[in-house]
């Protein structure tokens, strides 16, 4: 196996499972766990893994929005420099630029729907460059990082008889 495919089946087996061990990666791959180690450190260095999360569900305090920003490039930077300044904020959770009517697409979370429109009032739509925005709020996630996050429920739909 390559070096580039040692670290491509690493990160399919990481994706998955970010808990399992380096032996227990090096097992699957038919590796020894060194160059497991190896591989794992070369990636961080060169910014191809960013960092080690774990997903949870929701808490049921935090209220989640997708807000559609409607932004003026800067002549020098273009997107960037709006989006790096946006960012910053705390409440800012994801961020990308996107096709279509708006350009950013950003996840924010805060304590109640004041919290979010509070946030987009008085910090994200007093930006510079900042045209418009959309909030969308989440009512329900279903799917995230590939993972159902809630099973399938088997019900008996009861019968109608006239």
């Amino acid at each position: 196996m390559n070096w580039q495919d040692l670290c491509d089946s690493i990160l399919a087996l990481m994706k998955r499972d970010a808990r399992i061990s380096i032996q227990e990666i090096a097992d699957r791959l038919d590796v020894p766990a060194s160059e497991v180690t190896k591989a794992l450190s070369e990636m961080e260095a060169q910014g191809r893994i960013l960092g080690y999360t774990a997903l949870t569900m929701e808490e049921e305090n935090q209220t989640r929005a997708i807000i559609e920003v409607q932004i003026q490039p800067e002549r020098d930077s273009g997107f960037d420099a709006i989006a790096q300044r946006i960012c910053k904020f705390d409440e800012v959770v994801s961020a990308y630029l996107v096709s279509g009517r708006y350009d950013l697409h950003l996840e924010v979370v805060g304590n109640s729907l004041q919290d979010v429109a509070h946030f987009v009032a008085s910090k994200l739509s007093t930006q510079p460059g900042v045209k418009s925005c959309a909030t969308l709020f989440l009512l329900k996630k279903y799917k995230e990082l590939g993972i159902e996050l809630q099973k399938e429920e088997n019900y008996e739909r009861l019968q109608v008889s006239m």
